[in-house]
């Protein structure tokens, strides 16, 4: 019993690594075209 409890918790934790992996890697944000400084106060400092 306790090894099928184990197999499930390690798939879990394979699937939860593989899925932030893929999200970080391959799904960036898209990042913004304004541009900071200059004239124009974004308040990004």
């Amino acid at each position: 019993m306790n090894t099928i409890i184990q197999n499930i918790l390690v798939g879990i934790a394979i699937f939860l690594a593989l899925y932030f992996l893929v999200k970080k890697f391959f799904f960036k944000a898209k990042t913004s075209k304004k541009k900071c400084g200059g004239d124009d106060d974004c308040g990004c400092h």
